[in-house]
């Protein structure tokens, strides 16, 4: 290495940002993940006994990804490259490899391999790296923030191992700040700063679990507060807000988007509107599409609430009109009243089981022929045939209820509706036995 190249690293590392001069050198410098990296883990035991697996680190932007693999190759004496799925291909896959295998046979080095954001790289990518990863050229670290079992290849998960790493808590950020605070080195430990307990509780809120984002909005905050007469730095609430940048993980096409959905639907059906509410907020707070939410409560309103309250499809179809006609922001507030509404509701799922019941049987059985006074008899020739002869219209008895037999000869016994007891639809059970006796029971 010439002495150009030591200049160059030495002001790539003064420019770096603060979260890139942050970084640990040590596992035991490194901030949160104790569920994978406390003594007597498995990952911790393997980088200790120096044998690695072939992994995958599944986890939110800033939870230390890049860093654990940059601290496990500097544990295990390993050789480290990176690439990422967004900017390389099979041509720099395979380059790579090569260098590993002649420094593998030249040293006896291995070479470990980061590739950020694996999920982008397509099938056939991922495909060109099973030789390698099988036969050990080289040890692969992917990281990803989406889930693995949808945007990995079969066959290279059946090769790795996933590590999922979670957002680090407001705990983890407060050691991470504070030691970028005192770190004379790599830190701002020369420019005596310091934050006031409103700005620290905000940079924890609004970090959201991010460590790189805690430390970018820290050093932007620091360069624009002018330090007082003693050349002390203190930061305030109201340069920290400034430096706040949006930092909502939420992904329209990612996990988190499914995953909030699904608690909200699920939340909507244990009957807890605070907890409803909130997954609603957070949705309509990162821009998700009203008319999106809207449809899953009308499906909400069919499948978990039915019977037991018929005016909740109702509501939920009056928000989703109202959302299409006001539009948003004021849109939340039919979107909230939906919430609430069905939240609040008595639930039966019977109208739900019923249909799937009854096309499960269609779908499994011949259809039978339907009753001839049930057929419909346009005509003359029809007529003369027995369609519909002995129908009887249950609006000529009393009480408009005629017990007839309107299923099939040879099924006429099964049954796919079976009523609540909540709600509404105890009424309507109540009524259906009073017509049809046990068979509603």
């Amino acid at each position: 290495m010439t002495l150009f190249d030591h200049r160059k690293q030495d002001l790539q590392r003064r420019l770096a940002p603060l979260s890139t001069r942050m970084r640990p050198q040590s596992l035991d410098q490194y901030a949160g993940q104790k569920h994978v990296l406390s003594p007597g883990k498995v990952l911790r035991n393997a980088i200790e006994a120096d044998r690695l697996p072939s992994m995958i680190l599944w986890g939110p932007p800033g939870s230390g990804k890049t860093t654990l693999a940059r601290l496990i190759a500097r544990e295990t004496r390993s050789h480290f490259e990176q690439i990422s799925a967004v900017t390389s291909g099979v041509k720099d896959v395979r380059q790579v490899m090569s260098s590993a295998n002649d420094r593998l046979g030249q040293t006896a080095r291995r070479t470990i391999l980061f590739i950020d954001e694996i999920h982008r790289f397509s099938k056939s990518q991922q495909d060109a790296l099973l030789p390698y990863v099988e036969d050990g050229t080289v040890t692969l670290i992917g990281a990803t923030t989406e889930n693995p079992s949808f945007e990995v290849i079969s066959p290279l998960i059946s090769r790795t191992r996933i590590f999922t790493l979670d957002p680090l808590s407001d705990d983890d950020i407060d050691e991470i700040v504070e030691r970028a605070i005192l770190d004379k080195d790599h830190g701002l430990g020369h420019r005596n700063v310091s934050l006031t307990q409103p700005s620290l509780k905000f940079l924890l809120r609004v970090a959201n679990g991010d460590a790189r984002s805690a430390l970018n909005m820290l050093e932007l905050a620091v360069e624009s507060t002018e330090p007082n007469e003693g050349g002390n730095i203190t930061v305030d609430l109201k340069t920290i807000e400034e430096a706040a940048q949006r930092n909502s993980r939420y992904d329209r096409l990612g996990d988190i988007h499914y995953d909030t959905i699904s608690a909200f639907i699920k939340t909507i059906r244990a009957s807890d509107p605070d907890a409803a509410l909130y997954y609603l907020a957070r949705m309509i707070d990162a821009g998700e599409d009203p008319v999106f939410i809207a449809r899953r409560l009308v499906i909400s309103a069919s499948e978990d609430i039915g019977l037991a309250n018929p005016n909740g499809l109702a509501v939920a179809i009056a928000a989703q009109q109202a959302v299409s006609f006001v539009g948003m922001p004021e849109g939340r507030i039919p979107l909230a009243e939906a919430t609430i509404y069905l939240a609040s509701a008595p639930k039966s799922n019977s109208a739900y089981k019923a249909i799937d019941k009854a096309l499960d049987f269609v779908r499994s059985e011949r259809d039978e022929p339907i009753p001839k006074h049930l057929r419909n008899a346009p005509n003359g020739l029809m007529k003369d045939i027995g369609y519909g002869a002995g129908y009887e219209n249950p609006h000529n008895k009393a009480g408009h209820f005629s017990k007839s037999k309107n299923l099939p000869e040879k099924i006429s016994n099964i049954r796919f509706y079976k009523p609540g007891t909540l709600g509404a639809e105890k009424t309507m059970r109540e009524r259906l036995m009073n017509w049809w006796g046990d068979r509603y029971k």
